[in-house]
């Protein structure tokens, strides 16, 4: 092996176990919540030594924060349609695809974004104070935008915001409940398909975007 190939071997290696304790991560902290976690618990399902994750990640609350924060970025990728789209119909509605295509691909990550918001964000609030009221400012004046052209009906951009937050995320926070009333099954890829034509329809009509 050449010296010029061992660093990019290093930092593959190093990617790839970042990738592991997370994902094992995501899942421990969405099921056992920040106060039942244990490094050895997501060391475990991680399938790597204790002392790994400490390398990498030095405390609990440094593990968790990537998480939280990991999944907040996925959803601020998602909302760039916002600031690309010619109205409302275009933006709104590839937002809530995008949205939902989250809450079926990471579920865990979802309900541990839920699960620290419920107990009044004790390790994340500076996030929310801070990331997430830009990010929401931003978006509100978009929206604002749409309504002064007369593009959808005048109404409160923040509540449209709750709104689409809790409808799309109710599929992945709420999943044992639609599994369950799906006759104890998963949504197939039609009833996916379905379900944000669905979501759209409704919320978009219901602001006059279409």
């Amino acid at each position: 092996m050449s010296q010029a190939s061992k660093p990019n071997s290093k930092k593959e290696r190093r990617q790839e176990n970042e990738k592991l304790i997370l994902a094992a991560a995501e899942k421990v902290f969405a099921e056992a919540g920040f106060g039942g976690a244990t490094m050895q618990l997501i060391a475990d399902v991680a399938g790597l030594p204790k002392a790994n994750l400490h390398y990498y990640f030095p405390t609990k609350e440094s593990l968790y924060r990537q998480v939280v924060q990991n999944i907040f970025q996925i959803w601020l990728q998602a909302a760039d349609v916002f600031d690309a789209a010619d109205g409302p119909q275009e933006g709104i509605g590839a937002y809530i695809d995008a949205k939902m295509e989250i809450s079926r691909r990471h579920p865990a990550g979802s309900k541990v974004w839920a699960s620290e918001v419920m107990h009044r964000a004790p390790v994340i609030q500076d996030y929310l104070e801070t990331t997430l009221a830009e990010w929401t400012e931003g978006r509100i004046a978009v929206i604002e935008r749409w309504i002064e052209e007369g593009r959808m009906d005048a109404i409160d951009p923040r509540h449209l915001l709750y709104m689409l937050w809790a409808t799309t995320q109710h599929y992945a926070d709420f999943g044992h409940q639609i599994d369950t009333l799906n006759a104890g099954q998963p949504l197939s890829d039609a009833q996916w398909e379905d379900a944000k034509s669905s979501v759209k329809q409704i919320i978009l009509r219901g602001i006059g975007a279409m």
